[in-house]
């Protein structure tokens, strides 16, 4: 039988979504605690892989288990006894076997968040930035992101991805106390968000026109693009799936 389960958690304390050789991930860290409860080795399969320090209002992944839902109904209240305070289940549940936790995904939607004035409470989660930025023309810059689709401008290099293509519907800032970035797409590639952030700063700041952002785009090289922000004021905030097949 498979299971989604749905979970978010604060990735300050780890190497990133995916299991690494030498460092703590959240990926490992579910499993553990999957394998502990079930009393059998488990498994999990993520929709996604945030990089170290990036963080997960929403993350969904996958598990198979021969136990039926009845057995499993205070799997969330024991998963989380077991698992740290930085990682929390709100839901498990049965899908039918063909829904895959990545492959079935039609969208996710990442946030940036920046904040202007030193907080010692956003810290942790916001990007403190000096200098003036304008949004209007980053906002600008930002609509051009969706007459693409190869954003290899964008992406780490030597990564193991079959195609640095990506349908964006949405990338905009909405500005207030501070400003948050939201971009949504079908796919993203390894730090493209951080790296999209990081050249919108630049437009922000004057020292590219939303004419150059285009050429970066167009250039499809890593090296034209802005620098990628830090990781720790991103969050995967939202995972769609398409209709539920029902299970047999």
């Amino acid at each position: 039988m498979r299971y989604f389960i749905q979970l978010s958690y604060d990735g300050t304390a780890y190497h990133g979504w995916q299991i690494q050789p030498n460092g703590v991930s959240v990926q490992e860290t579910l499993q553990q605690a999957l394998s502990t409860l079930l009393r059998q080795p488990i498994e999990v399969v993520g929709a996604g892989r945030t990089d170290a320090g990036v963080h997960a209002r929403m993350m969904v992944a996958h598990f198979d288990s021969p136990l039926n839902p009845p057995i499993m109904g205070d799997m969330v209240y024991k998963l989380n006894k077991l698992l740290p305070r930085d990682i929390a289940v709100q839901r498990v549940w049965p899908v039918s076997d063909d829904m895959h936790a990545r492959f079935s995904a039609t969208s996710r939607t990442y946030q940036y968040y920046i904040h202007t004035r030193k907080s010692p409470f956003l810290r942790q989660y916001s990007w403190l930035v000096t200098f003036p930025l304008d949004f209007e023309r980053m906002n600008e810059a930002a609509q051009v992101l969706l007459e693409y689709e190869d954003f290899t401008s964008f992406s780490k290099v030597n990564t193991d991805t079959k195609t640095n293509l990506c349908h964006i519907t949405e990338a905009r800032w909405t500005v207030g106390e501070g400003a948050v970035f939201t971009i949504t797409a079908n796919r993203f590639l390894r730090n493209m968000v951080r790296a999209i952030v990081g050249t919108l700063v630049e437009v922000g700041r004057g020292r590219m026109s939303v004419d150059e952002f285009r050429q970066v785009i167009e250039q499809k090289n890593r090296c034209s693009a802005g620098e990628s922000v830090p990781g720790h004021a991103l969050f995967l905030t939202d995972i769609q799936y398409p209709t539920p097949t029902p299970i047999p």
